[in-house]
């Protein structure tokens, strides 16, 4: 606990990226109208949930009106209560939404993470970004021992968790499963707005990720 208490305080104090830092504190600071009377927390983001977990979610980072204002991944926005929603209905969660950081949601036998901790403008990191950020990934591998299957939440995500385990990137696509020697990663589109509102990724094509995960981290 120890480890990624220390690596969670690294994290929230990283500055590698100017164009980022800039960028989440300025939202913080011009506010959307619905949250003008919320206090964003404006700083970049750690991963969360169950260190002994044999599931880690990857997504791409965090939105600027979501995890970027509520201080945790996938809180606070629709992709947030996609995700929340069917971890819960698999046993994943505690909880079937994920609004605050304090509303009592616990992972279980799950850890979620990023690509990239800082929000990006228009949800589009740079290539240099990402690579700032990998660094945090791989100390998260080292500590979360147990990891057997990786949920890569689109293809930056796929990307990322296939130089994290060394394996070769292969054709990116909704509910892939591709078996590596040491870890099973499986695809997904991501539960953006820009994916669900146009049919491109359904409830009923979301929900048999998270049975496959189910089954694979048993």
């Amino acid at each position: 606990m120890k480890q990624i208490e220390l690596l969670n305080k690294k994290i929230t104090s990283c500055k590698k990226c100017p164009r980022l830092s800039v960028y989440i504190k300025d939202v913080a600071k011009n506010k959307v109208r619905r949250f003008k009377e919320e206090k964003y927390y404006g700083k970049p983001l750690s991963g969360f949930g169950d260190i002994n977990a044999k599931l880690l979610i990857i997504g791409l980072a965090p939105a600027a009106h979501g995890g970027n204002r509520t201080g945790r991944m996938f809180t606070g926005d629709s992709s947030g209560d996609w995700l929340a929603k069917a971890m819960y209905k698999h046993g994943f969660a505690s909880i079937p939404t994920s609004q605050s950081i304090d509303d009592g949601l616990v992972l279980k036998n799950a850890y979620i993470t990023a690509a990239v901790r800082c929000a990006p403008p228009h949800n589009k990191p740079l290539k240099e970004e990402i690579q700032s950020c990998f660094e945090y990934l791989e100390t998260e591998k080292e500590i979360l021992k147990n990891i057997t299957t990786v949920l890569c939440l689109g293809k930056i995500a796929y990307d990322v968790a296939c130089k994290l385990y060394q394996t070769r990137s292969e054709n990116f696509g909704h509910n892939k499963l591709f078996q590596y020697d040491k870890i099973k990663i499986l695809t997904s589109y991501h539960p953006s707005k820009q994916n669900t509102q146009t049919g491109r990724l359904t409830w009923s094509q979301w929900i048999t990720v998270f049975q496959r995960a189910k089954m694979l981290t048993c």
